[in-house]
């Protein structure tokens, strides 16, 4: 059983909210309360004291990380830790899936650009993560995995993206990226990619559409916003300069 003792306000409603969001089932007591018999994990602030008896486990939570806190809890339920697995299935907006061991415990979809961003605040304190990233839309891919200081694994994505039934829509992206995760790739540092005709073509009609004289950028330019070094606005700002 969970029990949650502490009276910092804003711990206490942050995980009690977190617990309850993850549908797992918990007690609350005052610190100084007697901790029930069948308390088989601790959830208390940084600042309380609590007699703990023996065999209980104790997660200590703070007010900015308390999903972090929960999360350890769910892992200690589990009967231990496994290793953090973060699948990212890339595209514009990458699926982004946590796994602790075989335990989905965070789902993102966010803009490719902060992809790595995520990736880093959720690996942070982990001891031996690793990211596994499928092997489409090759050019967003690449950029997150030289965004990375995280080993990677290239994953082939073939058959990752299931079937959506009724009320499943937008899920597949998220989907397929736990199931990135659960395969094993190959061990890369990086990825060189050279954009294809199509591919800077669809870069050149997107810098089009985003021009406020509908004028797409070179070819050049394309190209570097494929490997990602302008964003397709700061290219706009160098053609327009002259180039």
């Amino acid at each position: 059983m969970i029990v949650v003792a502490t009276e910092d306000f804003e711990v206490y409603h942050d995980v009690v909210t977190a617990l309850r969001e993850r549908g797992v089932e918990f007690t609350t007591i005052e610190p100084d309360d007697p901790v029930p018999e069948r308390a088989t994990v601790l959830v208390t602030g940084v600042e309380d004291e609590v007699d703990v008896p023996a065999g209980v486990d104790v997660v200590t939570a703070t007010p900015d990380e308390p999903r972090t806190a929960v999360e350890d809890v769910i892992t200690l339920l589990r009967g231990g830790e496994g290793q953090t697995i973060v699948g990212i299935d890339p595209g514009e907006r990458p699926g982004i899936a946590v796994l602790v061991g075989d335990m989905v415990v965070a789902t993102f979809q966010v803009p490719a650009d902060q992809a790595a961003d995520v990736v880093r605040e959720e690996v942070e304190d982990a001891t031996d993560p690793l990211v596994r990233i499928g092997d489409g839309a090759r050019l967003v891919g690449t950029r997150i995995i030289d965004d990375l200081d995280v080993p990677v694994e290239l994953v082939d994505e073939s058959g990752t993206t299931p079937y959506l039934g009724a009320g499943a829509r937008g899920m597949g992206d998220v989907l397929a990226a736990v199931n990135i995760a659960r395969i094993e790739g190959e061990r890369i540092e990086t990825r060189d990619v050279e954009p294809t005709a199509g591919e800077l073509q669809r870069i050149k009609d997107r810098s089009r559409e985003a021009s406020e004289g509908n004028r797409a950028i070179t070819e050049a330019l394309a190209r570097r916003v494929a490997v990602g070094d302008l964003t397709i606005r700061e290219a706009l700002d160098e053609h327009g300069d002259g180039e």
